[in-house]
């Protein structure tokens, strides 16, 4: 099996940036149709959650085979930490669930909305 290639600082610095982007986009009150954009990060088996996941998990590993087998206390917690971190991540896969939900919903942007319950007061 071939070695993976690991992604360099910059391309992981450009996909939390874009994640960044998407985070004010979306706190910015945009357009109804944005509602899908967050869909692929939530994918229940490739989506942020069980990457995340994956990568705790992968993480604790890599302390713990290249630290001493007599782990100290510190270390233990650190390893321990980051695969309860991983497996609490790997729970949220529910909100993939949630975006299929929430596709048979139409919704209005934000101005109309604003605009239609002050009218109706």
């Amino acid at each position: 099996m071939p070695h993976p290639t690991p992604p360099s600082p910059h391309q992981i610095t450009e996909a939390t940036s874009t994640l960044d982007q998407l985070k004010h986009y979306l706190r910015s009150e945009p357009p109804a149709d944005a509602l899908p954009l967050p869909a692929p990060l939530l994918d229940e088996n490739t989506g942020v959650p069980i990457l995340l996941s994956d990568i705790l998990r992968a993480a604790a590993r890599t302390v713990a085979q290249q630290t001493d087998h007599s782990l100290d206390d510190e270390v233990r917690q650190i390893v321990h930490g980051r695969r309860e971190a991983a497996q609490e991540i790997t729970d949220r896969h529910i909100l993939h669930g949630d975006i299929q939900r929430l596709s048979g919903f139409t919704f209005q942007s934000a101005d109309l909305a604003d605009h239609r319950s002050t009218a109706s007061s």
